[in-house]
């Protein structure tokens, strides 16, 4: 009898198998300790900014059939100080997904990283506490030709220490297993006031500020990116001229499972 259960159980698994039943979970782990950039980035001075806070420790991605889950964890407990109401109010991260041939290789406004074409993004969703209102305006003002590939869910939402959010496999307009897909995250934070056309994110300055980190430059040349999945290395690969201005930014490549 236990032999007959068994054969049953293994024919309705490869049955569910072969007719795709089973979702997809992709994982990654990342490094604790290294939310310092290139190598050097320093949190910015308020006490919001609690240590750990931009930490990417492991990020998932779940094929929920119609939709999928990412869910995106940091080595702090989530807060939510400035009264969002998503449940957290300092983060903010940028999906980028490799799922189709070409895209894009430069990266939102106020990242100031480059892909790698080998990898080139097609969707980029958005992990703000903001309203999904107040962040597709900004992709509308400022997203330029990439605006309709930059993804505002309709929900983020934050807890103990996973940010997570449902998006359509409609629009993330990719086919087939996630698992053959690409991914980088790209932490930062979450800006109310961003500067010029950055899309809601916030400066890396020379010196750390109440609301500014710090271990960078005063310009745009060098990225203002705190942690990524994978090879940090990458993003210390970048060269600022005499007079601020960007004589090669830091390149990255979307990994795989």
């Amino acid at each position: 009898m236990a032999k007959l259960r068994f054969s049953l159980l293994a024919l309705a698994v490869m049955s569910l198998a072969a007719s795709g039943a089973l979702a997809a979970t992709v994982e990654f782990e990342d490094p604790k300790g290294d939310d310092h950039g290139p190598g050097e980035y320093v949190y910015p001075t308020d006490a919001v900014y609690a240590p750990g806070s931009f930490d990417i420790t492991d990020f998932e991605v779940d094929d929920k059939g119609d939709d999928v889950e990412f869910e995106l964890n940091v080595g702090a407990k989530l807060e939510d100080p400035w009264r969002m109401g998503s449940g957290f109010s300092v983060q903010m991260a940028f999906i980028l997904i490799d799922n189709a041939p070409g895209g894009f290789t430069e990266t939102p406004p106020g990242l100031n990283v480059k892909v790698d074409e080998s990898t080139a993004w097609d969707v980029c969703v958005i992990l703000s506490p903001q309203t999904m209102a107040r962040v597709q305006q900004e992709i509308d003002a400022k997203g330029g030709a990439m605006a309709s590939s930059l993804i505002a869910p309709t929900r983020v939402k934050g807890r103990r220490s996973s940010i997570t959010a449902r998006v359509s496999k409609e629009e993330l307009g990719g086919k087939g297993d996630i698992s053959t897909w690409k991914y980088e995250v790209l932490m930062q934070s979450n800006e109310g006031f961003p500067k010029g056309g950055d899309l809601l994110t916030r400066k890396v300055n020379e010196f750390e500020g109440q609301h500014r980190f710090g271990g960078g430059t005063d310009f745009d040349c060098d990225p203002h990116v705190m942690d990524i999945l994978g090879d940090h290395s990458q993003l210390a690969h970048y060269e600022c001229a005499d007079d601020g201005s960007t004589v090669k930014h830091a390149t990255i490549k979307l990994v795989q499972p």
